[in-house]
């Protein structure tokens, strides 16, 4: 059995791994750690988990961490992980870091973007960006782990197969994001609670979301080329699920090819990656609770820009259940193994 730890078990993306772990079949909670709530037990937190676990939410104790755990979730604030990703490194426990510390090898850009110095440049410089559909061959022998943003991951699975083939002007992408609000995390804010997010939606951060270079660090490593990407994300009055939608002037190249087929082609091996048939346009509530990304592809004749749309559940394949499928590669299980949850509908 996987022994697993995770550190900041009672914010969303935390109970979702919680969740997750329980049900897997080769991983063994160890310890759950996290601060405001040290000494709650977890059913404190999340009763839904209730005869699932009886672990209590405890101090973070590194040196216990690293003695009892084969790999430690890191569910943190941007900022936070660094020093304890070290240690435990040092210690010989892999790491999986849930938030954006390891996502970029060049830290310059890191802290650009997020505002905090990055203690150790000569990790983040090590660590493996893990999007296991287009990079999981650079997986297995990693130390630390990335885990890719949501919109990030929405985006990226959505444009691969257009960019590999080289079909899209690489200077014309226009990418509008809708999410939910617990991409908002757990913390109360006017913007996320109810009277004020319900039966509404917005526009936020334009043109200067965090998750820009995260995006363009991606797609530009698939294309071969640098992408500088229009994005805009938007705040939508549902609790879980991200909707991108994302428009690309197509070459000549990519005018005379069948995009659909493309999809289909490089998709085809895929477990959490599904093409719909053309005309299906796919819904939020069609991947909730899953690690699924559900994909659409429509050429405007037009205008020749091909529009894609791309669903998943921000808060499993947009964050616990990609760490999980990683973990899975990371030990040489199967990647679907513990993962193969029906999507929730309504």
């Amino acid at each position: 059995m996987i022994k697993v730890g995770i550190i900041g078990a009672a914010g969303y993306g935390g109970g979702e791994l919680v969740r997750l772990i329980c049900q897997h079949p080769e991983a063994e909670l160890v310890s759950l750690t996290g601060h405001s709530n040290a000494g709650k037990h977890i059913l404190d937190v999340f009763p839904h988990l209730r005869g699932y676990t009886d672990l209590m939410i405890t101090e973070l104790d590194v040196d216990y961490l690293a003695a009892k755990a084969d790999v430690v979730f890191l569910a943190l604030p941007h900022g936070h992980a660094v020093a304890t990703a070290t240690t435990l490194i040092e210690a010989g426990v892999k790491v999986i870091d849930l938030g954006a510390d390891f996502r970029f090898n060049d830290t310059k850009i890191y802290e650009e973007w997020y505002k905090v110095e990055h203690t150790n440049p000569n990790l983040a410089g090590e660590a493996v960006y893990a999007l296991p559909e287009i990079w999981r061959e650079s997986i297995p022998s990693a130390r630390v782990i990335g885990n890719p943003g949501c919109y990030p991951t929405s985006i990226a699975l959505g444009l691969y197969p257009l960019l590999k083939a080289g079909l899209a002007e690489l200077d014309s992408i226009i990418i509008d994001s809708k999410s939910g609000v617990s991409g908002a995390g757990r913390t109360p804010s006017s913007t996320v609670v109810y009277s004020e997010c319900d039966d509404s939606i917005n526009p936020y951060k334009v043109a200067s979301h965090r998750h820009t270079p995260e995006i363009e660090q991606s797609l530009s490593r698939i294309a071969g080329g640098d992408i500088k990407v229009t994005f805009t994300p938007h705040l939508t009055p549902m609790t879980r699920g991200i909707l991108s939608t994302i428009y690309a002037k197509l070459n000549v190249k990519g005018l005379a090819a069948d995009i659909q087929k493309l999809y289909e082609d490089t998709y085809k091996g895929e477990f959490f990656v599904r093409v719909l048939p053309q005309g299906v346009y796919p819904k939020t509530k069609w991947v909730a609770g899953s690690n699924f990304c559900d994909i659409s592809v429509k050429l405007d004749t037009r205008t020749g820009r091909i529009v894609i749309c791309s669903v998943i559940d921000n808060l499993v394949k947009g964050a616990a259940g990609q760490a999980v499928q990683n973990m899975n590669i990371l030990f040489g299980l199967p990647e679907n193994t513990g993962l193969k949850q029906v999507p929730m509908f309504p």
